[in-house]
């Protein structure tokens, strides 16, 4: 893993194709190449390549809305660790989810939501995803019996979704086989699909593809997390003036592991395939961004599974740590489905765009010289296709436009691979939250903004086995394929 405090420096090269290229690494801050200034594959001249230097110029289903606007839920923290250092957690403070469980409930009832949120109030339960006619709980191990009991005096119908949390965390990312490990050092990169990879292999990975094909592929670290990790960004292009822009990102909520897996994947399959790929995607210049939260990202795989914010100590109030990402952009920052308190779950932060990380992609999009015409944030789960607003249930004055190419993208997904996703906007199909990245990237100006809650449908939820990771992802390129032919066209 590369050094936190490393600073990359380029000088404008020229090499020969023999040569080692550098890293296609940029200072954090600076710009890509202006288009058509860098060879592409397809140029006459083959035996030379130029590096150039870089200008200063330029929720899954996120917790459900289940309270009325001015009720504030008090912490669900199953974490029993204390407040994380900037040092590294030792495997022996994991959180240990022995006999929790995790039930869907159906809301059909009136008295439903209240009984939620009291018992989470009480610190017995949390929610995982939702929707306006059923949600998924998590029951602490301690409290099975007397929220039971709770349930059937309420006469309020569940379903046992998953009955030892911890035994599916066990099964969730088991080790590679030999052949998957020796397959690794043959390629250059340790990515496989079949893992779920720390943020050291997703970082690697980046970096290799941009020494391996830079004249298409480039990375640039945009800033830095909380906790000193680079947030990079990939770039592909070829290079061509009329191109569109796309940008995409993975990881806001730490413990939606398909969410990076999924974007990697589309990565990959650009960069090794671009020579035969279609006109629509050569057409479009891709920016990803696969870990938006990579301390988060890390705190699920070393400390507690289940941990969805970042990982800055809250300054006010109780000692929590960690804001909810995407609560904190700030378009209508502030408002429905967020909260002010500083241990829950949903918790937006003391201001707009006070964590690093979101401030870092903010400004990168508001200071590029790149016009994206689309931004995509995928999520997990529940399979949904959703457009703004999220803030509140009202939609933007294209929403037809919206919903029509998000229903497109649906189609291409089931016929890929079979998953049914549902289409609509994000507080009208599920529940307002405000502070969103699409809300954000929408009221910046970019047209085709949308979040995608990827699969499933809760048997497994933010606990989705290694086995699902390549189908997901299969189905999620092709719906991207239908945008990429709409982008290019616009």
């Amino acid at each position: 893993m590369e050094t936190w405090s490393r600073m990359v420096v380029l000088f404008l090269v020229t090499t020969t194709v023999i040569c080692s290229p550098l890293i296609n690494e940029l200072e954090a801050g600076k710009e890509w190449p202006t288009r058509n200034s860098v060879k592409q594959p397809f140029d006459d001249d083959a035996e030379r390549s130029t590096l150039t230097t870089f200008t200063d110029k330029e929720e899954p289903l996120p917790v459900p809305e289940l309270f009325e606007k001015n009720d504030e839920p008090e912490a669900v923290v199953i974490e029993a660790s204390p407040p994380l250092t900037r040092s590294a957690v030792s495997d022996e403070n994991k959180v240990d989810y022995t006999g929790a469980q995790v039930w869907k409930v159906s809301t059909e009832k009136v008295n439903v939501r209240g009984v939620i949120f009291r018992l989470s109030r009480r610190n017995l339960i949390s929610t995982w995803g939702g929707n306006q006619s059923s949600i998924d709980i998590l029951v602490k191990q301690n409290a099975v019996d007397n929220v039971t009991r709770i349930f059937r005096r309420e006469r309020i119908p569940i379903a046992v979704i998953i009955e030892d949390l911890q035994q599916r965390i066990n099964e969730e990312n088991p080790p590679l086989d030999p052949n998957e490990i020796e397959l690794q050092d043959r390629r250059g990169h340790r990515m496989t699909w079949k893992k779920y990879h720390r943020v050291e292999d997703i970082h690697g990975f980046m970096d290799y593809l941009a020494e391996t094909y830079p004249k298409i592929i480039s990375v640039n670290t945009i800033g830095k997390s909380y906790e000193g990790r680079n947030l990079k960004v990939l770039r592909i292009s070829d290079g061509k003036p009329t191109n569109k822009a796309v940008f995409i990102d993975g990881g806001i909520h730490a413990r939606e592991w398909i969410s990076p897996a999924t974007v990697t994947y589309f990565i990959n399959q650009f960069a090794e395939n671009f020579d035969v790929e279609t006109d629509d995607i050569k057409n479009v210049d891709w920016y990803f961004l696969p870990v938006v939260n990579p301390d988060g990202y890390e705190h699920t795989h070393k400390s507690d599974r289940l941990w969805r914010k970042n990982r800055k100590p809250s300054r006010i109030g109780r000692n929590c740590i960690g804001t909810d990402l995407n609560r904190n952009f700030g378009y209508r920052w502030g408002g429905k489905g967020s909260s002010g308190n500083p241990c829950s779950e949903i918790y937006r932060g003391s201001s707009a765009f006070s964590e690093p990380e979101t401030k870092a992609l903010s400004d990168f999009i508001k200071s590029s010289a790149t016009n994206f015409t689309a931004y995509l944030t995928y999520h997990s789960y529940g399979q949904y296709l959703l457009y703004p607003w999220g803030y509140d249930n009202v939609v933007p004055p294209d929403y037809k436009e919206l919903d029509q190419l998000g229903k497109k993208m649906a189609a291409a997904i089931k016929q890929t691979g079979g998953s049914s996703y549902q289409v609509g906007s994000s507080s009208g199909l599920l529940y307002p939250a405000s502070g969103g990245s699409d809300d954000w990237a929408k009221g910046h100006g970019i047209k085709y903004s949308y979040t995608i809650e990827l699969s499933d449908t809760g048997a497994y939820g933010f606990i989705l086995p290694t086995s699902y990771i390549e189908p997901v992802a299969r189905e999620s390129l092709n719906g991207l394929r239908v945008l990429a032919a709409k982008v290019a066209k616009v």
